[in-house]
């Protein structure tokens, strides 16, 4: 076994769970700062979960041991929303699947995506009046919803996004709920939530298959959007193409982390504005030097330093997956510490990047920190709001690139302000990290 690995005590059955349903980020955080580098809990009779807060344990289980674990409970039960798509299968069949879809994430690609990720933005604030209070998150999760379907699929569906995005929200809710559940209460059982789930998880089916169902009548065989590429995908061992339910799996995968993510980036970045004034001030002079007034491209981006500097600390402070785990299935060692077939072991970005000893003054929004060589100087597990290793987030570039346009084209025309003076605002940890309760926000003008 090695060393004795603590953790905070717990109740005789649940274990630390309460406490951790309770408040996840600060229970993590809390036995971090006072077990150190591995943190042991138990959550109910028998799951043992190991918290690693090492860069290089961290590595070894993302990359170089990877082949001794599988997706952890919370993607496993994810599998009910998204099905077998590449956030939740193993393997040989992740590995073929990611080939499938990396082209249309391709550098060269996503830059076509540009246009519509400004225009959308551009469609969103003539909804905006000067003056009114708006749940900032939800316009954020509109917008984003609107990008993906028509970069991925190609075509906007205005008046079924409301209810896409209601469904994808149910599910997100379920599957956070019964990863930290240690009663496993099967869907046939007719509960409230389950029923509620079963409901969702049909609007998305019928609105995917149909999507999907037009594409292969319309005999449209384009190739610009994700959509198109996975009908025309062919597997090089067999030549086989992908059937109706696989493609829905991965348009499924797309969808809900795809826009959730970003619209959670997205309002964070507009909460940390608005409560420093200074920082603001410094986007708003970057983007009327660049900018003067017109609307980003693509092209702008690589002027618009500070900008990717403000995207790069919200998400090192609220980033969107705030834990990654594994469940460990062939018995392997991790620093020096062997663990067991069962055996979870969890690493969690938002404790990693609030770490002090890779960041000064780890709870303060300071995006000129990334200006230097930051990220060079700290071990690569010291930052990683898309994950790492072989399943690093597939659509990385595609979020920053979004995130950057639509912050440039918003705040350009707009200053966000909470709606209420000292409003808090909390993260709630669910599949992702969103703020709770929304965020209510005041529009301001820009003149």
């Amino acid at each position: 076994m090695g060393v004795t690995i603590s953790g905070p005590r717990g109740l005789p059955i649940s274990g630390n769970l309460l406490a951790f349903r309770k408040d996840p980020l600060q229970f993590i955080r809390d036995a971090v700062a006072e077990h150190g580098d591995v943190v042991h809990f138990r959550f109910g009779p028998k799951r043992h979960v190991y918290l690693l807060t090492n860069p290089d344990q961290i590595k070894e289980v993302l990359v170089t041991k990877q082949d001794h674990f599988k997706k952890g409970k919370g993607l496993q039960v994810a599998r009910a929303v998204v099905g077998d798509g590449i956030l939740t299968s193993e393997g040989k069949k992740h590995m073929r699947q990611r080939r499938l879809m990396q082209p249309a994430f391709h550098r060269e690609r996503i830059a076509g995506y540009g246009q519509a990720m400004v225009r959308q933005a551009v469609e969103l604030l003539e909804d905006w009046k000067a003056g009114e209070v708006r749940d900032i998150h939800d316009d954020m999760m509109r917008v984003t919803l609107a990008i993906i379907t028509e970069t991925m699929f190609g075509k906007s569906i205005k008046e079924g996004a409301d209810k896409i995005g209601h469904a994808i929200d149910v599910g997100l809710k379920y599957v956070a709920n019964k990863a930290s559940s240690f009663i496993d209460i099967p869907l046939s059982v007719p509960t409230k939530s389950n029923r509620q789930f079963l409901e969702s998880n049909e609007t998305l089916d019928q609105t995917i298959y149909s999507l999907i169902e037009e594409r292969r009548n319309s005999q449209d065989d384009r190739q610009d959007d994700l959509l198109g590429m996975l009908l025309a995908a062919r597997d090089e061992d067999d030549g086989q193409g992908m059937t109706d339910e696989q493609v829905r799996d991965e348009v499924m995968t797309i969808f809900v982390a795809g826009h959730e993510t970003t619209a959670n980036t997205m309002s964070w970045i507009f909460y940390l504005l608005a409560t420093h004034p200074h920082v603001e001030a410094k986007l708003h002079e970057e983007l009327a030097t660049v900018l003067d007034g017109r609307l980003p491209t693509v092209d702008d981006l690589p002027k618009l330093t500070y900008t990717s500097l403000i995207v790069s600390e919200t998400l090192r402070l609220y980033p969107a997956a705030w834990t990654i785990n594994r469940e460990v299935v062939e018995e392997v060692q991790i620093g020096d510490h062997t663990y067991q077939p069962g055996d979870t072991l969890m690493m969690s970005q938002f404790v990693m990047h609030r770490l002090e000893r890779y960041y000064e003054k780890p709870d303060e929004f300071i995006p000129e920190r990334f200006a230097g060589d930051l990220l060079k100087r700290n071990p690569t597990y010291a930052y990683f709001p898309f994950g790492g290793g072989p399943r690093v987030c597939i659509g990385n570039n595609f979020a920053l690139m979004e995130a950057a346009l639509l912050l440039a084209t918003i705040a350009q025309r707009y200053r966000l302000r909470l709606a209420e003076p000292g409003q808090v605002v909390e993260p709630e940890p669910l599949v992702t990290l969103r703020p709770k309760n929304g965020l209510p926000m005041r529009l301001e003008k820009r003149e």
